[in-house]
């Protein structure tokens, strides 16, 4: 392990993406503990602890996929949910617009830079629109609590409308979010590995030193007394974090292979012979993004309704919403395999492997060329995806329910399993992917400039 770190900062374009994709992580996590100006973030932070109160809650999730931003009360507390929002939009809309398909297919780069700039749109109508509201919650619980907003910001009203202090929660925190937007882009472009979801995996690690002073807090070591936490519980929370690490490996590296064969063709005046050799259908073709997308679409809505929640059918829909509850699970469950088949129906074109195929003379035994062989890949592709995406479900929700059954806090059960621990073991394979792939690629070079000085000689 220590030899494989070691090579990738001998290579010298591999380390400075590297050292940059470090450097802009550091950044994130300083802007996690910049406060919105006139807020006091240590009053926020009691109560949202005692809002929270160890059950499962979505601004605990919340906060946890924001890395303690959102608890803060900082610039970058709405972290890069809008972003996701977006980028979910505008895959619909693609999905389901004829023009824009064609639009992005023909021009493509052009097409493809059309899109970022609607996405960006997107991401700062929702970034505002989420500060806005999140102000409005703020303004509440000042009521209840007076201290958290600054007196000095709330005297400069219109008709009564405190119109400084929403001005500078909407700016501040939705340049937060486009900042964490940008450095995104960056990491992807200059940097190793997809750069949101690593700003949501660093923010989920960020939260692993509260989660183990919890846990030992809840044991009770100092007191003969039994702790809310049992050592029963904490050895089956383990096991579940290692099942779902196991099983978020083998979905995401798993593959079924289909067999094709090459015709033998003529080279010249010689029959070249024909091969063998086959098509590595992945078993999970969209990664931990279905996880990603579901959870932030269900915190969308939640978000508003938990907002708004004035009324009794408003707290029936935050009930509804928030996460443990039946509801949550199902439509988590539901959004989860939807997006598999989504991602899946954007990204994978059975057509042009097809294509392809014919054109280099291959087939898949039994199968014929064309239309056909087209047909299979499709249908393998459906029975395969179903697999890959109920067993990412199901991983997914394990722990809400061993929580559930344990009686374990939230912080614990989603640190050690679901969502969380599916970001973080997904991103982290993809990034170790695009690394061995550098090495590859510049281990290749090497070889092939060696080479040309042979061939010189």
């Amino acid at each position: 392990m220590l030899k494989a770190v070691k090579k990738i900062f001998f290579i010298e374009e591999i380390r400075t993406k590297v050292l940059f994709t470090l450097l802009m992580l550091v950044i994130c996590r300083i802007g996690a503990y910049i406060p919105v100006p006139g807020i006091n973030g240590d009053e926020v932070v009691q109560i949202f602890r005692q809002l929270t109160g160890g059950s499962q809650n979505l601004f605990q999730l919340v906060d946890i996929f924001s890395g303690g931003a959102f608890a803060h009360m900082t610039v970058i507390a709405l972290g890069v949910m809008p972003y996701i929002s977006a980028s979910i939009i505008m895959q619909i809309l693609i999905a389901v617009i004829p023009s824009f398909q064609r639009d992005i297919r023909e021009n493509g780069e052009a097409g493809r830079r059309k899109m970022g700039k609607g996405i960006r749109f997107l991401t700062i109508i929702l970034a505002l629109f989420q500060s806005a509201l999140l102000g409005k919650y703020a303004l509440g619980f000042n009521l209840s609590h007076p201290g958290i907003i600054v007196s000095e910001l709330l005297r400069h009203q219109i008709l009564g409308f405190p119109w400084l202090f929403y001005l500078i929660i909407m700016l501040t925190m939705s340049t937060g979010t486009l900042f964490l937007m940008w450095i995104g882009e960056q990491i992807s472009e200059r940097g190793i590995g997809n750069g949101v979801s690593l700003i949501i995996s660093i923010g989920i690690l960020a939260s692993f030193p509260s989660t183990l002073g919890t846990i030992i807090r809840q044991l009770n070591l100092d007191s003969q007394e039994p702790g809310q936490i049992t050592f029963s519980s904490l050895v089956v929370l383990s096991i579940v974090f290692v099942l779902i690490i196991l099983g978020t490996i083998l979905v995401i590296q798993g593959t079924r292979k289909v067999p094709i064969q090459y015709a033998r063709r003529m080279v010249g005046r010689r029959e070249g012979q024909g091969g063998t050799s086959h098509i590595p259908l992945k078993v999970n073709y969209a990664g931990v993004i279905p996880v990603i997308f579901a959870s932030s679409l269900l915190m969308f809505p939640a978000t508003i309704a938990q907002f708004l929640s004035t009324g009794t059918w408003f707290a029936t829909i935050v009930n509804w919403l928030s996460p443990g509850s039946w509801v949550y699970t199902a439509l988590f469950v539901l959004l989860i395999i939807f997006f598999t088949y989504f991602w899946t129906a954007t990204q994978f074109h059975p057509e042009q492997i097809a294509s392809d195929m014919k054109r280099n003379g291959a087939f898949i035994p039994g199968i014929r060329q064309g239309k056909f062989t087209q047909e299979f890949l499709e249908s393998t592709m459906n029975y395969i995806t179903l697999a890959g995406a109920v067993f990412l479900a199901v991983i997914a929700i394990l722990p809400m329910l061993v929580g559930k059954i344990l009686n374990v806090d939230a912080t614990i059960s989603h640190f050690f399993g679901g969502t969380s621990l599916l970001i973080l073991v997904g991103v982290i394979l993809d990034t170790t992917k695009q690394i061995e792939s550098h090495m590859l690629m510049k281990q290749y070079d090497g070889f092939m400039k060696r080479g040309r000085v042979t061939g010189r000689i």
